[in-house]
């Protein structure tokens, strides 16, 4: 560790976040609840969110100048580290020819070609400017495609904010058959089939009583929003089946996964054929964007060449495009995914011992280089598990290794995400901070 980051090992009483603080009671003037995300708040761990005033590689500072090791990377895209040199590169060779065209660009053509190398299953893919707008797209080309309305997806799945998926979403409220927000529309809400996660009898039995109605099945192949829970040997396969076997649309939401567990994502890692599959995150390297794709008689429904219509004018956006395009290079060198495996096994396996020495009820799931430790004495393998970790002793967790320099997703429904800039070096250091931790919770 350098000497800096030894310095973010400083007990609570030393590290200071008056500026953070400042800024979070100016921001409530101004923005809902300080932020412009919901998690960010740090309503699940409690206490007042860390302002970032820069980041490098595998570290981030805070306002205060406080040094952190990060294993939030912005939420998962960040596969390569912070403001990595060929990434920043690109970004800065690309801004002057301008930030934005509203017109096609060569860079367009280029990412999707790398992606449809990456992803066999995809013939035809379409740009778009966040995850979010990945899910909402593929539904309605679903719904166009087949002519039916209801939509089946998965307790805790999250596919971002568009008023039909917010139903069982991840945090979201737990009433059955109601939205999981204030204006959503009863009706809308309705036409999806929250059903829980890894169990296929209750998908079986959705199609059995809705025959010919199920416009498509959505999953993530390992959430990410109720915690890291992977998809149980065979859901997956058994999806695939029912939809070829009711004329639904299969549909994999790789927006996490993508990249991120391996070239491929998913998909390959479990040998599961889609038909669309949605993405983000490290398709923009770190700069925003969403896709979908998948066959081509579905992806030919979309306008221009069909009647499906969606459209974006930052879509394909020339600064995302060369951020995409420079990270993709970079993950299509040998050994990438075997050195972020080896990282992630090592947080992994230590994490656990440090938990098991100090007798505190933990378990972990980990596909990947995303993982999440839960404070639970059982196995997680869907909602209603995940919901059964102590989340009051996370937060204590979250906060007391925040002090040690450590930065953990603010929630313990939240993925970690190990980058190519973390070293040996500092998961040790994470593993030595956690059993110092998990010794006084």
């Amino acid at each position: 560790m350098t000497a800096t980051t030894d310095a973010t090992t400083r007990t609570a009483t030393a590290r200071r976040t008056a500026r953070s603080a400042q800024l979070f009671e100016e921001a409530q003037r101004h923005l809902p609840g300080g932020v412009n995300s919901p998690v960010r708040a740090f309503r699940g761990v409690g206490g007042t969110p860390l302002f970032i005033g820069r980041a490098q590689g595998a570290r981030v500072w805070d306002a205060d100048g406080n040094e952190y090791l990060d294993y939030v990377a912005s939420w998962g895209p960040l596969i390569a580290g912070h403001a990595h040199p060929e990434v920043v590169r690109a970004i800065q060779e690309a801004a002057p020819r301008g930030t934005s065209y509203g017109a096609p660009a060569e860079g367009e053509v280029r990412l999707a070609a790398l992606v449809k190398e990456a992803f066999p299953s995809i013939d035809l893919v379409r740009f778009v400017n966040s995850g979010t707008e990945a899910t909402m797209s593929a539904l309605r080309l679903a719904r166009g495609a087949t002519g039916r309305e209801l939509i089946v997806k998965f307790d805790g799945g999250y596919h971002g904010h568009a008023d039909g998926l917010l139903v069982q979403a991840g945090s979201g409220p737990l009433t059955l058959g109601a939205p999981d927000s204030p204006g959503v529309p009863a009706a809308t809400a309705a036409q999806t089939l929250s059903l829980p996660y890894n169990d296929l009898g209750a998908v079986t039995a959705a199609f059995e009583q809705r025959p010919g109605q199920i416009a498509a099945v959505i999953i993530e192949p390992v959430a990410g929003n109720m915690g890291v829970v992977p998809a149980a040997p065979g859901f997956l396969e058994g999806l695939r089946e029912l939809c070829t076997q009711h004329g639904s649309v299969f549909i994999l939401d790789e927006v996490i996964t993508g990249f991120r567990v391996g070239w491929g994502g998913a998909q390959a890692r479990f040998g599961v054929t889609p038909d669309l599959t949605c993405l983000g995150k490290i398709v923009g390297g770190g700069l925003p964007v969403g896709a979908y794709g998948g066959r081509r008689d579905l992806m030919e429904c979309v306008a221009p060449l069909g009647p499906v219509y969606q459209a974006g004018t930052l879509s394909g956006n020339p600064l995302a495009m060369a951020a995409g395009l420079a990270t993709l290079e970079l993950l299509r060198r040998p050994g990438v995914y075997e050195q972020l495996e080896t990282l992630a096994t090592r947080l992994e396996a230590g994490l656990g011992d440090a938990a098991r020495g100090a007798g505190v009820a933990y378990t972990a799931n980990r596909v990947g280089s995303m993982l999440t430790g839960f404070f639970s004495d059982a196995p997680v393998t869907d909602y209603a598990t995940a919901k059964r970790s102590d989340a009051a002793r996370y937060a204590r967790f979250f906060h007391a290794l925040l002090d040690r320099g450590v930065y953990f997703a603010p929630s313990q429904f939240e993925a970690a995400f190990v980058s190519l800039a973390h070293t040996a070096a500092d998961v040790d250091h994470t593993v030595a901070a956690t059993r110092e931790v998990m010794r006084q919770l």
